[in-house]
């Protein structure tokens, strides 16, 4: 069974990272993607929108897919429904972004053990935004 790792670490993650790929970020400022998005840039992150269907979003040019990075990312935090996740993680398994982080409602136990099993660090059904105004209170 499938477990988060504990606070310190998801707190030493986002110190850490810089770079965010937001995958299925909308370009629509009410949904949660956007808010979510808008909030880590209001933090220092660079977001690297990935989605297929928009050109910009924030300020910041889409790319179509994981596969179309140009730079490297800290973390790929995933907007995408529950069963997308396997797709998404075997995508990320290319790239060196250490960490998929899987918003709220989003769990796949076979996404998230292809990517242990890969190295990387998987979180799911946790939002980006909630831990980090939660434990790096700035």
């Amino acid at each position: 069974m499938f477990q988060n790792p504990n606070d310190e670490t998801i707190a030493k993650i986002l110190e850490d990272a810089k770079t965010i790929a937001v995958v299925g970020l909308s370009d629509k400022p009410e949904r949660d993607s956007y808010r979510v998005a808008e909030y880590l840039q209001r933090h220092g992150y660079r977001i690297i929108p990935v989605n297929p269907s928009i050109d910009t979003v924030l300020g910041q040019k889409s790319v179509p897919s994981l596969r179309d990075l140009d730079d490297p990312v800290d973390i790929i935090d995933v907007f995408r429904r529950s069963d997308a996740l396997p797709a998404v993680v075997d995508e990320s398994l290319t790239l060196s972004a250490p960490v998929i982080w899987a918003q709220l409602g989003i769990i796949n136990e076979d996404a998230a053990q292809t990517a242990t099993e890969n190295g990387k660090t998987m979180i799911m059904d946790r939002c980006i935004k909630i831990e980090h105004s939660r434990l790096l209170r700035s």
